[in-house]
């Protein structure tokens, strides 16, 4: 189950539901088993140039090779840079759980 966290300078005005929503779909698109995205934003009220990050986390699996990440991250910045005013830093860091990650949804 992927997460997604986004971190970013409280003066872009940008919709960060429909950004998370966004990158799930695209997750989703590139792996249909991926699961449900659990998304959080973060807006930075003190910070030192307007700047965007997308930090994405998925479990390591042998389907997801270097092709996946590039694909993946194609199309990534291709979704959130049409998201974000200029001028603005953006990053996006796709990322693999440790073999001692553990999740569980607890009900």
């Amino acid at each position: 189950m992927p997460h997604c966290e986004l971190q970013y300078s409280d003066d872009l005005q940008i919709d960060a539901r429909a950004i998370l929503a966004e990158v799930e779909a695209i997750i989703l698109a590139h792996d249909p088993d991926a699961g449900e995205t659990k998304g959080r934003a973060y807006p930075a009220p003190i910070f030192l140039h307007t700047h965007f990050k997308a930090t994405l986390s998925l479990l390591s699996n042998p389907h997801r090779d270097a092709q996946f990440v590039a694909a993946l991250q194609r199309d990534v910045v291709a979704a959130l840079s049409a998201h974000l005013p200029r001028p603005c830093w953006m990053s996006i860091d796709i990322t693999f759980s440790t073999p001692h990650y553990h999740t569980v949804f607890l009900e």
